[in-house]
């Protein structure tokens, strides 16, 4: 009831400062649009269904990272089944139940992908990917953003959260957390380095984001085939081109109605955050190299 309650309260909090219309949609908590795709699923899996051949799709990545976005647009198709993170059957609080779970989950499943967002679960995508099981090999899709803005929007959604974990991690007393699996000895020791009586909640978002995003790399991600990247800004700069590339890594049949709800628009021009001169200066290289990177 507790960890309920703490929920009930931080969505109440963000609708109150942002919108409850943007909570509404961000949630995909209308039923107007919620009843009539349910519907269109429901015709589609009675005459197309697949089973047990249903390809997994995990979307993994840094929370705040642009994730929604592209659940709202691929959700769209009736070829989709969505396991979003909220969801009791794939997820325990936000982390994904045990592998025999979600494999049961996709190969019962009557649609051609099950697309789940397991954040709390992308130090182990690659584990997942090679080890569930399923009769069609799986795809993930490491969705990023430009650190700004990811800080910016998780202070807005959780506040002090980042700061309050790392502290946590960096005292020895985190390892029990999500947050924690999959860090380097190299990045434990950059967290444990820094005095976070002084730390500002924007240095520590940040820094999780450069911790997170590290692990696309150290995780030998960015030389599989079967993982690609999902760039926010790029999205927000040319939706169409950008899902036309993700429907082809998926090899799914582009449409325009799937990047519909997306707002073409260009990056606001903002001053910089001030984020401690280190930490701004890995996130930096980081942020470089995952440019490098071909979103295909």
């Amino acid at each position: 009831m507790r960890w309920i309650g703490i929920r009930v309260r931080r969505h109440w909090e963000w609708g109150r400062a942002h919108g409850f219309r943007r909570l509404i949609e961000e949630d995909q908590l209308n039923p107007l649009e919620r009843v009539p795709l349910a519907l269109r699923k429901r015709r589609w899996r009675r005459t197309h269904s697949v089973a047990p051949a249903a390809v997994p799709v995990y979307l993994v990545g840094v929370q705040r990272s642009g994730t929604n976005m592209l659940v709202r647009g691929l959700e769209r198709s009736p070829e989709f089944e969505v396991r979003n993170e909220n969801d009791g059957d794939a997820f325990e609080r936000f982390q994904l139940r045990p592998d025999p779970v979600v494999r049961d989950l996709v190969m019962r499943s009557g649609h051609r992908y099950v697309l789940f967002k397991p954040l709390c679960d992308s130090h182990r995508v690659d584990e997942i990917l090679d080890g569930l099981g399923t009769p069609s090999p799986g795809r993930a899709i490491w969705a990023y953003r430009d650190v700004d803005g990811r800080v910016r929007s998780a202070l807005a959604k959780f506040g002090t959260n980042n700061l309050d974990v790392l502290t946590e991690i960096a005292a020895g007393r985190g390892d029990h957390r999500w947050q924690a699996r999959g860090m380097t000895a190299e990045n434990r020791a950059l967290v444990e380095s820094f005095d976070y009586s002084t730390m500002t909640p924007e240095s520590a978002a940040a820094l999780f984001w450069y911790v997170r995003n590290s692990l696309y790399f150290e995780r030998g991600l960015d030389q599989r085939d079967d993982v690609t990247l999902a760039c926010y800004d790029r999205f927000l700069a040319d939706p169409d081109r950008n899902m036309r590339a993700l429907c082809a890594f998926l090899d799914f049949p582009f449409d325009a109605s799937l990047a519909a709800h997306i707002e073409r628009r260009e990056a606001p021009e903002r001053r910089p955050l001030e984020i401690d001169p280190e930490i701004r200066r890995r996130c930096d290289d980081l942020a470089a190299r995952l440019e490098q990177v071909p979103l295909t």
